[in-house]
């Protein structure tokens, strides 16, 4: 019977320390510095418009004091259309210029930052949108009060940024349009697909999952930002690489399934994770004009 205890015991331990790993593994930011991700943007495609532009720098104050590092890309012409766009995870505002200057084109100004725990702010952990909805809301706010004339104020993200300005829709923050790169519906599966990856057991992710809710106070269950679409009218483009691994496209179709108001789904042959702008961007260019003139309509 001791030596059942015994057993007992030290398996639970292993299963405890098994998933507090992951937890952490997960939820941890291996983030990129500003240096290497611009280096990173530089190679893949032109940055010299990037250096023209008129820029101001600054902090806005999140809900719970968190400060976010933002930076206005100013239209080199008078712009009423502003577009927030939010980057992918481990990345920084340099990762939101692949977009940024569809929109310059479009005659938008465009706003930058880094998502908490990226780029200059301070480090912490990623709830996978839920945390960092509540920070786009703050943004959305800010700048609606910043930029009074702004008469059409959009929003942008890829990935963790796409999860992000989806499930900021619960909130009904004052926007007019949000384009969706290649999210996530919920973060479970996309976990459990990188474990398989690993080729260890899907199951861990509930347990770590558990240890998450333990350790940071964020459930893996929580981090669904398709739950934020029932209720709004927003229109939201979703955009999605077809040979995406990470996240599937059936994220973008569930989520597209899933809105009430108007909506489309794209997707981009050949086009792997976070790489459908790069891979047709004259396409893509294509699919976010013609959605927004379809939006405003």
């Amino acid at each position: 019977m001791i030596i059942a205890i015994i057993i007992l015991a030290t398996l639970l331990a292993l299963l405890a320390a098994v998933g507090f790993y992951f937890a952490g593994y997960a939820m941890g930011i291996r983030r990129q510095t500003l240096e290497d991700a611009r280096a990173w943007q530089a190679e893949h495609y032109d940055l010299s418009w990037y250096d023209a532009l008129e820029k101001r720098d600054y902090t806005v104050t999140s809900y719970d004091g968190y400060e976010l590092h933002v930076q206005l890309l100013a239209n080199p012409a008078p712009a009423d259309r502003f577009v927030l766009i939010s980057h992918g995870y481990t990345d920084n505002r340099f990762g939101a210029l692949k977009y940024a200057k569809i929109y310059l084109d479009m005659g938008y100004s465009v706003i930058v930052y880094d998502l908490r725990g990226h780029g200059l702010n301070t480090p912490t952990f990623c709830t996978y949108s839920v945390r960092e909805s509540r920070d786009l809301d703050a943004l959305i706010r800010d700048s609606r009060r910043r930029y009074p004339e702004a008469r059409v104020f959009g929003l942008h993200g890829e990935s963790l940024g796409a999860a992000t300005s989806v499930a900021v829709l619960k909130y009904r923050p004052a926007v007019d349009f949000v384009v969706a790169d290649c999210g996530f519906a919920e973060i479970a599966p996309v976990l459990r697909g990188g474990l398989k990856a690993m080729k260890l057991p899907g199951w861990i992710e509930g347990v770590a999952g558990v240890c998450a809710k333990l350790r940071y106070g964020y459930g893996f269950y929580q981090m669904r930002p398709i739950d934020s679409l029932a209720e709004s009218e927003t229109p939201v483009l979703f955009i999605h690489g077809a040979a995406d691994t990470f996240i599937t496209p059936d994220h973008s179709q569930r989520m597209r399934d899933a809105v009430r108001g108007y909506s489309a789904l794209r997707l981009i042959d050949g086009a792997g994770h976070a790489a459908s702008v790069l891979t047709a961007p004259e396409t893509y260019a294509g699919y976010v004009k013609g959605f927004l003139e379809k939006a405003e309509g």
